[in-house]
């Protein structure tokens, strides 16, 4: 039991951080769960062709090995999958109504993979010490994933001329660092590996600064209804004058 919770508690405390963290609107409790189960769903069919394309990797010396199972294996797959279902559960969903919702949707998404992904690891190696790495690298780095995608698909979302772009960042951004981060921990190099602790902080202060921006730009939020008040007036005298 004590390593299921193990395995469980870090999503669980992320997705409630980010859920706490939409300060003005806050969004559907069983939809955020919907975006979970979709998440955890996909870890089968997403293991499933991971099995099968690392097997094309089985020639190549350590760090291009690394490269291609960070990259193409594992980045590029699960970030696939995840953003399908991030634009399956909300792009037309009437509660995605302003832009930081994006960042709570694939966080959930993000989250639902990686704790059944966690309960997989956790299990397979019985090792509270691998719970307790993963909590705090894997589990937060998924849902820094999720927060750079749902930022880039929130823009995406209320864009009227560039969706097309911001929609191919949504996949792209976080496959990249997703790529970066899986290659690093992979080479087992040590240049390599002393690089990963600044790119983790790195990815930390990128994803709240994505986070940040949004609720600043939310149109719940009380400056900006005031402000929009007060053009709405200015625009009425330009327009007596």
């Amino acid at each position: 039991m004590y390593l299921l919770l193990l395995a469980l508690a870090p999503a669980i405390i992320l997705m409630m951080y980010v859920y706490f963290r939409d300060k003005y609107e806050k969004e559907p409790v069983a939809l955020i769960l919907k975006g979970i189960l979709l998440g955890a769903i996909i870890i089968f069919p997403v293991g499933l062709i991971e099995k099968y394309i690392s097997g094309f990797g089985t020639g190549f010396e350590k760090i291009p090995k690394a490269a291609y199972d960070g990259f193409i294996v594992a980045g590029a797959t699960e970030e696939v999958f995840k953003f399908l279902m991030v634009f399956i559960l909300i792009w037309r969903n009437r509660n995605f109504n302003e832009k930081f919702d994006g960042i709570v949707y694939a966080v959930s998404v993000s989250l639902g993979f990686a704790a059944v992904e966690n309960i997989f690891y956790v299990f397979s190696n019985q090792s509270m010490q691998v719970g307790l790495l993963r909590a705090f690298t894997a589990v937060p780095g998924h849902t820094i994933f999720g927060i750079v995608m749902g930022f880039y698909i929130g823009l995406a979302r209320f864009s009227t001329n560039n969706k097309g772009k911001w929609l191919l960042r949504a996949f792209v951004v976080p496959w990249l660092i997703h790529g970066v981060y899986d290659f690093l921990l992979m080479s087992g190099h040590p240049i390599l590996l002393l690089i990963f602790i600044p790119f983790l902080i790195f990815m930390y202060r990128y994803g709240l600064k994505r986070m940040s921006e949004l609720n600043e730009q939310s149109l719940f939020n009380p400056a900006n209804i005031v402000f929009d008040v007060e053009q709405e007036e200015n625009n009425k005298q330009e327009d007596q004058n």
